[in-house]
Order: C-alpha cells, then structure tokens, then sequence
C-alpha cells in the first residue's frame, strides 16, 4: 500500500482499510509502508488517532512501528509521548520496544532519560547490545568519558559483546582529550583486541592512529607497514613477539586441551566415548603426523566441485613435501555417490592416513587430539574457528595460548588451494610500552576470522 502524503480524516482511513484485502493487518502493513517511504509523522499520527477512536485503544505491536517511525526522524516528544502511553497500559515492555526507545532517546538532548530507561531494563532482563552502545555513545558526545567506560565494562562483564563500532567510537570521541585514566582505558580496548583477536578494519585503524596523534603532549606518532618475514618492523625497528610457544607453554596448553576440552563433559555429547578410544588407539600407532585435515570440512570449500575433488586437492598440495597427513573423514564418504568418487577416495588413501568416524561425529575434538599429540611441529587444517573450545578453557591465559597455538598451527586456505606459510611472528596486538603494533584488514569483517592481516600500524613515541 502506498501511504498518504497527508493526514486523512476517519471515514477516508475507513474507506482505505475497506480496499484492503485483508483488513484486518491493514494498519500494520500501512505503517510498515510508512517506516519504508519515512512518511510525515502527522500522518502517521491521523491512522493512530482514527485507530484509537474506532477501538478505543492501540495495539502493542501498532505502537512499536509508530514508535520506529518517530526514532527514524528523531521526533523526541513523539518518542516521550509513546513512552508514557506504553508504561501506563503494558507493565512490562519487550527487548524490542526498549531498544527503539533508547536508541531514541539517546539520540536527543534528553540522553540522560536513555540511562533511566537503561536501568529499567536492567530490572527484568539483560540489556541488549544496541540498549548499551546507544547509552556509551550517547555518554561519550557528550564527553563523559568515565559513564560510557563504566557502561562499557558492565556490558562486558554481562558477556554482551561490543560491537567494533563503539569501540571504534571510544577513540573518535576521546580525541585531544587529557588524563592518564582515560588512556589507561583506551589503552585497555587495545588489550581487549589482543585478547579476544580482533583485527580493526581500516576506518578503525585510523580512529586509533588519530587518537595517539592527538594525545596532548604525547609525541606518539602512527605509520602504515608491513612487517618483514623476520618479524621486525621497518619503521621502528622493533621485533615482533615470536609466533611459536616456548616447550613449557606447548606442554601446558596440550595437556590443558587433552583434558579440559577432550575429557571435558561436552565433547562426548556427538560422539560416543568408544569412538574415540578407537580414534586414539589409532593415532598412537602412527603418530607423528605433519598435518592433520578435517576432510568434511574441507570437502565444502568450493561449492561447484565435487566434494572428493576439493579434498582431493587439498592432500595433493599438502602432500608435496612428503608430509604425512592424516585425514579426519565420515564413513558416509566410502559409499559411492556422486560426491564421493571410490576410486578418487582409494587414490588418495595412497597419499595420507585416513579415520572414518561415524556420520554424527563432532570432529573438532579429533583433530585437536591428533595435532597435539603430534607434537609443536603438526599443524591442521580446518576452515572452523574453535570458538567453543576457547569457551571449555578455564583462565585468560590459557586461552591465550590456545589462540596463539592455532594462530601459528592453523593453515588457511584460499579458494584455489594456496596455503599460506604460517608466519614466525605472532599476528595479534602488541606492545612494550613506547610501541604499539595492531594489525588491521582493509574491510569491516563482523565475524571472528583465523586468516590473518599481513597488513600493520606502528605507532611509536618520537
């Protein structure tokens, strides 16, 4: 339906609802039509106020898009007048309704009614994402730079996890602003990037360049680079931290992983614990491997191939240095299908050791039990990220090394087979102090990525 350009009168409204072929959703999908083509508010306003009329209230759901309407044009009493009908008629209003009404809020000179409302919610459940990042950067315009810190470290230690934008806000509105306590804090966003492995995208990159730049008697200085193969630094001549773990660290973290994610409750859950004697019984027979693959895993990486083609593929370049791969399969692949080809199947069982598990498997745990036995040279070979197993780890620093590990253990390939060495330096946010080295990519990537930037900003004091 498309919307009136002015304020109808209620026998024009009824004869519209009367075209309609379903009358009895034509108010929402006129108000829907009305968020889409951002109609006047004073239309929107007659369909409300012939709505009321007609039934003597408006529905909760009417409401909430005539509510969305008023927060895409700013219209803060609108926003403030929705709200007091909204709390006098539901006690409780869902996630949905409060978001719009923060968002709006939090927009408007009336900001400080957005943290209200943000405490309101903290009642009945846990704020979402947009409730606390609309309060941080409303806060942080502002230039109350202590609230939006103490929101933003609420929401993390509430598991909500920030979005880069507002981390990225942070640095935009902190820019040429004094106090050691206020770098001590942006200096921990930069932290909180190394820990969790975040790459900025560029317009972040350069939201933290300017903020170093900007520090009142600071003297840092920020440049684009790109670090040696040697892991040192052309601007400032500095050496990255190494990539590999030192034997102690490689001990701990295999011993931690064997017991903590392996023999950890969960891991059991697809899998059957006779299964997986099986697989380890296996792979004590043969250990050492050099690589170990996730052949379903890999099967999918191009989806016009057969599946045995790209795994096909894969053990032919990684076979090239006669490696010894073992390759983590389905007994669902020894079935002749037109994805898996027998005589494909047998030719690579020539060139890599191969355990069929059964179709339901989780393999995640296989394949971090067969690398890690292997010992710190066996690298794998996987297109998941094992986000979950960073969750069975119980401290930061055993996270830490975990993600160090796949960082320098995980190969990543592209779509046309080409591995990329893993590198000698390690690839996360660094610094020693006088020095920051943060590595970005060119775009905005939301999901978490194990392909690393080789692309990095030196920022050194001069």
């Amino acid at each position: 339906v498309q919307p009136p350009e002015k304020p109808l009168q209620a026998e024009e409204w009824n004869k519209l609802r009367e075209d309609f072929q379903l009358p009895e959703i034509f108010e929402e999908v006129m108000l829907n039509s009305m968020i889409r083509c951002n109609s006047p508010i004073d239309v929107a306003k007659s369909l409300l106020t012939h709505l009321a009329k007609r039934n003597g209230d408006i529905a909760y759901n009417v409401l909430v898009k005539y509510l969305t309407l008023c927060v895409q044009q700013g219209q803060v009493a609108e926003i403030r007048d929705v709200y007091d009908i909204m709390k006098v008629r539901f006690k409780i209003l869902e996630s949905g309704a409060y978001n719009l009404l923060i968002k709006g809020l939090s927009d408007s000179d009336q900001w400080r009614m957005a943290l209200t409302l943000l405490e309101e919610v903290k009642k009945i459940m846990i704020p979402s994402r947009t409730c606390y990042e609309s309060c941080i950067k409303a806060a942080s315009r502002h230039q109350e730079m202590k609230l939006a810190f103490e929101l933003y470290h609420e929401m993390l230690a509430k598991d909500v996890v920030p979005t880069l934008d507002v981390l990225q806000s942070f640095f935009n509105f902190s820019r040429g602003m004094k106090g050691a306590e206020l770098q001590k804090q942006l200096f921990g966003i930069l932290l909180y990037l190394r820990e969790n492995q975040i790459y900025p995208h560029k317009t972040f990159m350069r939201s933290i360049k300017l903020w170093f730049e900007s520090i009142p008697g600071g003297k840092w200085r920020g440049n684009l680079t790109n670090i040696k193969d040697s892991g040192q630094c052309p601007v400032c001549k500095h050496q990255l931290e190494d990539s590999n773990l030192t034997e102690e660290e490689y001990s701990n973290l295999s011993e931690r992983i064997i017991r903590d994610v392996i023999h950890g409750t969960d891991t059991f859950r697809k899998t059957s614990p006779k299964e997986f004697e099986a697989f380890q019984r296996f792979v004590e027979n043969r250990l050492p491997f050099d690589i170990v693959i996730d052949g379903l895993n890999v099967s999918h990486m191009r989806s016009r191939k057969m599946q045995c083609e790209n795994l096909f593929d894969a053990v032919n370049c990684l076979a090239k240095d006669n490696a010894r791969l073992l390759v983590l399969g389905r007994k669902h692949m020894l079935m002749n299908s037109s994805n898996w080809k027998q005589e494909i199947m047998k030719e690579m069982q020539n060139k890599a050791d191969f355990f069929f598990a059964e179709n339901i498997s989780e393999d995640d745990a296989f394949l971090l039990y067969a690398t890690l036995r292997s010992g710190k040279h066996c690298r794998f070979v996987t297109r998941d990220f094992l986000r979950d197993h960073k969750a069975c780890l119980p401290d930061s620093l055993t996270r830490h090394l975990f993600r160090k590990w796949q960082r320098g253990h995980q190969i990543a390939f592209s779509s046309v087979f080409s591995q990329q060495p893993a590198l000698r330096y390690d690839c996360v946010v660094q610094t020693t102090g006088d020095t920051w080295h943060i590595p970005y990519k060119d775009v905005f990537e939301e999901k978490y990525s194990y392909e690393v930037p080789r692309k990095w900003l030196c920022i050194h004091q001069k």
